[in-house]
């Protein structure tokens, strides 16, 4: 009987991340959210940066552009998959709307929700990720997730690389993650 619970459950959640997997497949325009959904999150989401990473507001001011993914949902049973849908802003203004999404095999089991900001620092860098059509972390450009002691400011560590990123949990400000493999693609409107 225990057993068959077991098997059962396993069964729903392999059910479950298949077919969202599967909904990471589709085109990015049939899961958009509305764009002033998506704008009123990565406005809250800029305001929590600002709040939670000392120097956030100086830092941002430095900015080519950011790209923020208010909430990128990540779910699996030994399949996994994440996806979320964000804005480019280039001087205050949004610019684009874009999807990430990333698949991964291996032990895993359950869900989370993460926020993501990534801080364009020189404008090539910025300009050869608005020119691609999807753009691949690892083989289209490198994101240094930028780490710092607690009470530190981030305009006091020595930034050399054009993109930075940023990943936070509910919990705040998340470290020793990795955005190796995420895509990022225009949402098609």
């Amino acid at each position: 009987m225990k057993g068959n619970r077991f098997y059962r459950k396993t069964a729903i959640g392999f059910s479950l991340s298949i077919l969202f997997i599967i909904a990471l497949c589709l085109p990015s325009h049939s899961l958009a959210a509305s764009a002033a959904e998506i704008n009123i999150s990565v406005d809250a989401t800029l305001q929590r940066f600002k709040l939670e990473v000392p120097g956030g507001a100086k830092f941002l001011r430095k900015a080519k552009g950011i790209l923020v993914f208010p909430s990128v949902v990540k779910a699996g049973l030994f399949l996994g998959g994440e996806y979320g849908e964000g804005a480019l802003r280039v001087g205050g203004s949004t610019v684009g709307y874009y999807s990430t999404a990333a698949g991964s095999i291996g032990l895993q089991l359950g869900a989370q929700s993460k926020s993501v900001v990534l801080v364009f620092l020189q404008d090539q860098a910025l300009t050869d990720f608005r020119q691609s059509k999807g753009w691949k972390v690892g083989l289209d450009g490198s994101i240094a997730l930028v780490k710092w002691g607690t009470g530190g400011d981030v305009n006091s560590i020595d930034i050399k690389d054009p993109i930075v990123g940023f990943v936070f949990s509910n919990k705040g400000l998340m470290f020793n993650l990795t955005l190796e493999g995420s895509k990022f693609s225009p949402i098609v409107r």
